[in-house]
C-alpha cells in the first residue's frame, strides 16, 4: 500500500463513464514525479464522485516539471491541480519506479501532498536484489532480514509467512500504539498454524539486533529477572513476525508503570456455545456500563469470543482492577445465568460462556487489536463499533485480507481505550444503585 497524488485523468473507454484512469505522482525531494496510471478499483459511485472533484481542480498544464509519456492510454490527458491524495495497492515497483498492477483504495483526506513520498525506496532496492524466499526490509534505517517468505503459514488459504509480514507492515501505524512500552510474550509458530508452537518471554539479548529494545523485569512464573522484548517501532514488529509471531501479545501495563494496567478487560470465552450468545453477553456488559456511566469498547478476539475493554489510564493497581472486573462479571452472570459462568473450571462451566475477569493480572497478555490469530482464515482481532455487535457478527468476518481496507475506512476505533480513564470509585457507587 502506498499513498499517491492524483495529478490528472484519462478519457473513459468503452462503456465506462466519467474517466478511464487516474494519473499518479509523488514527491522526490521537491520534484513531483510520475509513477503510473491506475484504472482499477473504482465503483460507479466513486467514478462519479472523483470526477466531480476533478472538475473543481482542472488546469491546462501538467503539474510535473516534464510531461510524462503515458503508456497504454488513448487521447489527451486531463490535468488537475495536485491536491488529492489517495491510497494505492500495487504488486511492486518497476525498474523505472512505476507502480505495477495498481488498484485504487480510496482518498486520504488526512494527508498533505508534500508528505507523499516513496517510503519504501530502501526496501525496493533491497527487494529487487532479494530472492523469492527472503528479503531485507529497511524501516527508519533499521534493516530486518525476513526469511522463508514462501513458507505456508495458513494451509487452508495458502497464505504465506510473506503475507503475514506484509500485513503487519501495512497496518503497523495502527497496532503500534497498543504495543508501545509493553512487555511482549512471543507466541512463535515457525512452521505456521499447523506446526508446533512455543512461547518465549526471555530474549537472548546478545543474539538479537542492537536496535531491538528489551527491558529486564522480574517474572513470577520464571522466578527470575528476564529480558522482555519491547515493540515500539515497525522494524521490531516485522522482526517479531519473522520469528513466527503470528499473533502479538502485549501486557496490559507498560514497563514504566508495570503494576498499573492501562485498561480493564473481560474475555468472553464461549466454549461450545453459540456466538449469538456471546454477542448477547457483550450487549449486557454494554448495558451495565451505560447504567453506571462508564465507557466500554468491544473487539473480536479473532478466535471464538469477544473482548470488552474499559479504559483506566493506569490509575489503579492490578488487584483493584481485578476486583472491579470480578464484580462486573458477577453482575453479568446474574443477568444471564443460563448462558454465562464465572467458574474457571471448564467442567463446572460446561456449555456456558466464561466471563473471564482473571485476565486482569500482572503479566497476563491478550491478543492486541489488529493482531492476527493462528487460526483458519488468518482472522484478526478487530475493534468494533457497538452498532456492529449484532447477531450477524462473526469472528471470521475480519482477516489479513480485508482489515487494512477496513482501517482506511473506519480509522482506529480503539483510540479511546488509551485515553482518559474511567473513575472506578464513582462506578462502584453507581453499581450499588442498579
Amino acid at each position: 500500500m502506498q499513498e499517491a497524488i492524483i495529478c490528472g485523468y484519462t478519457a473513459p473507454q468503452n462503456s465506462r463513464q466519467y474517466f478511464g484512469s487516474i494519473i499518479l505522482g509523488m514527491y522526490s525531494g521537491k520534484d513531483l514525479k510520475y509513477i503510473g496510471n491506475c484504472g482499477t478499483g473504482f465503483t460507479e459511485a466513486s467514478l462519479k464522485e472523483l470526477h466531480t472533484d476533478f472538475e473543481k481542480l482542472k488546469t491546462s498544464s501538467p503539474p510535473f516539471e516534464t510531461t510524462p509519456k503515458l503508456k497504454g492510454t488513448k487521447g489527451n490527458p486531463h490535468w488537475i491541480k495536485p491536491e488529492l491524495v489517495c491510497n494505492i495497492k500495487f504488486l511492486e515497483w518497476t525498474q523505472d519506479e512505476h507502480m505495477r498492477n495498481p488498484v485504487f483504495m480510496g482518498l486520504r483526506n488526512d494527508k498533505e501532498v508534500k508528505e507523499v513520498i516513496n517510503e519504501s525506496a530502501d526496501e525496493m532496492r533491497n527487494t529487487n536484489a532479494a530472492t523469492e524466499k527472503e528479503k531485507v526490509i529497511t524501516l527508519s534505517g533499521k534493516k530486518v532480514k525476513c526469511t522463508n517468505l514462501n513458507k505456508i503459514y495458513f494451509p487452508g488459504e495458502g497464505y504465506t509467512k510473506g503475507d503475514l509480514i506484509s500485513y503487519y507492515q501495512s497496518i503497523s501505524k495502527f497496532i503500534l500504539p497498543y504495543l508501545k512500552n509493553r512487555p511482549q510474550s512471543l507466541n512463535r509458530h515457525p512452521n505456521g498454524i499447523t506446526g508446533q508452537s512455543f512461547y518465549q518471554k526471555d530474549m537472548e539479548v546478545k543474539q538479537i539486533p542492537t536496535w531491538v529494545k528489551t527491558v529486564k523485569l522480574f517474572s513470577k512464573s520464571n522466578k527470575a529477572y528476564i529480558d522482555y522484548l519491547i515493540c515500539n517501532d515497525a522494524a521490531t514488529l516485522i522482526y517479531m513476525a519473522n520469528l513466527g509471531c503470528i499473533e502479538i501479545n502485549p501486557w496490559h501495563s507498560t514497563y514504566l508503570k508495570p503494576d498499573e494496567p492501562t485498561y480493564m478487560m473481560l474475555d468472553l470465552d464461549p466454549g461450545e456455545i453459540s456466538f449469538i450468545d456471546v454477542v448477547n453477553t457483550a450487549l449486557v456488559i454494554k448495558e451495565i456500563c451505560d447504567q453506571i456511566n462508564i465507557r466500554c469498547y468491544c473487539k473480536t478476539s479473532g478466535a471464538t469470543g469477544l473482548h470488552i475493554f474499559i479504559p483506566l489510564a493506569a490509575k489503579y493497581n492490578y488487584d483493584d482492577v481485578k476486583t472491579f472486573a470480578e464484580l462486573l462479571a458477577t453482575i453479568v452472570h446474574s443477568r444471564l445465568p443460563n448462558t454465562t459462568s464465572i467458574e474457571r473450571s471448564t467442567a463446572k462451566r460446561k456449555d456456558k460462556i466464561y466471563v473471564d475477569f482473571l485476565q486482569n493480572r500482572k503479566g497476563q497478555t491478550i491478543a492486541a487489536p489488529y493482531s492476527v490469530r493462528p487460526r483458519a482464515y488468518a482472522t484478526v482481532s478487530t475493534p468494533l463499533l457497538w452498532k456492529e455487535v449484532t447477531h450477524q457478527l462473526t469472528p471470521e468476518m475480519f482477516t489479513i485480507k480485508n482489515t487494512e481496507k477496513r482501517l482506511l475506512k473506519t480509522g482506529d476505533l480503539w483510540k479511546p481505550v488509551l485515553q482518559k480513564g474511567v473513575a472506578l470509585a464513582q462506578a462502584l457507587k453507581s453499581i450499588e444503585k442498579i
